[in-house]
């Protein structure tokens, strides 16, 4: 099963898989973390050129290509052979993100955005998304404190606000693959709900 966790900035997403991971383990379950960008040798270059805050010219169109093109790598390279021996692979961001911050973030045409996806993964979706919503402002906060500021999280609190605003707009587009957890709660009872959700899941499939 593929599994991926998604929401905007400083929504808990990164700090939660570990725990999921070592959880299902404990289940009885093969689980393989990743994210994106990076995954792989050549994702995590791609990475480091996308989010290095000396790349401030960068175009959206650009930023779009160049994670299509760390995705179609960790797609190909990681996500499919793992998926295809009965593992759950579990990801730190997918296509969503890019749906939500190229496109309702920065205003790109949404059917083109979505033709560079469908490219990129090969059609792949995931079977559960959860999105780790919470608001805009409290996020960005949380983030000011980790040590990775990226040229991702410099952009305005206008922009940050479409994405959250489009991440839910793909909630309501697609609700029987979409799960909704509040992250503005402790993080413990975030987990939780998390671990709820995702055997949930499981149990059903």
């Amino acid at each position: 099963m593929f599994i991926t966790l998604e929401g905007p900035e400083g929504s808990g997403k990164t700090s939660h898989i570990p725990y999921l991971v070592e959880f299902l383990r404990e289940k009885g379950y093969t689980v393989f973390p990743t994210r994106e960008p990076g995954g792989t040798s050549i994702g995590e270059q791609i990475r480091e050129v996308i989010h290095d805050l000396k790349n401030a010219e960068m175009h959206p169109r650009t930023e779009t290509l160049l994670y299509q093109a760390a995705r179609a790598q960790i797609v190909e390279q990681v996500i499919k052979p793992r998926l295809a021996v009965g593992e759950i692979v579990l990801s730190d961001r997918y296509f969503d993100s890019t749906i939500a911050y190229q496109g309702y973030g920065h205003g790109q045409d949404l059917e083109q955005v979505r033709q560079l996806v469908r490219y990129a993964t090969g059609g792949l979706t995931p079977s559960l998304t959860i999105l780790l919503d919470l608001e805009v402002e409290i996020g960005l906060q949380r983030k000011s404190k980790q040590e990775e500021w990226n040229r991702m999280d410099a952009y305005t609190v206008d922009f940050h606000k479409r994405v959250r605003a489009g991440y839910l707009e793909l909630v309501k587009q697609e609700p029987k693959r979409w799960k909704v957890v509040d992250s503005s709660q402790k993080w413990d009872a975030v987990q939780a709900e998390l671990r709820k959700v995702i055997l949930k899941r499981l149990t059903k499939s």
